[in-house]
């Protein structure tokens, strides 16, 4: 179980770091070929199951233009069951333009599954604790 934990808190920093590389390919092995996700409190949407790679794709081209830094830790693992586990994480995700910033303080729930031996998120709900800045420079948030 603690390689787990270590392998499930590895997956998720990369998830993280993968969007200030821009490294888009990274970030879409992160997950299952399909993934559920929430983020309504930044968006405004309702939440949906979409791929993987529709996912990327719709990050890439809110975010590609921005310089980005996600901090992410207080990693709270639990397992239901043997191939399925859940993670709390707090996160802070800073967006610069070239002349303004937006930044989001939040809570991440990750739903994670095990596939052929290793972790793959299947579900990402976001909740804004608060943010601050200009939210239009992050063409994914509600005004």
């Amino acid at each position: 179980m603690h390689e787990d934990i270590l392998n499930i808190q590895q997956l998720i920093a990369r998830f993280a770091n993968s969007f200030d590389v821009k490294d888009w390919d990274g970030l879409q092995a992160c997950f299952t070929e399909s993934l559920y996700t929430d983020y309504s409190d930044l968006r405004g949407t309702p939440p949906e199951t979409i791929s993987a790679s529709e996912y990327v794709r719709l990050r890439r081209e809110s975010l590609d233009h921005l310089k980005l830094h996600h901090l992410v830790g207080n990693y709270e693992v639990t397992f239901p069951d043997f191939d399925a586990a859940a993670c709390r994480a707090s996160m802070v995700v800073w967006r610069r333009s070239e002349t303004e910033e937006f930044t989001t303080h939040c809570m991440y729930d990750f739903q994670l599954a095990r596939q052929w031996g290793a972790w793959k998120i299947s579900g990402i709900t976001q909740k804004v604790l608060w943010s601050e800045g200009v939210s239009s420079i992050h063409k994914g948030a509600k005004a």
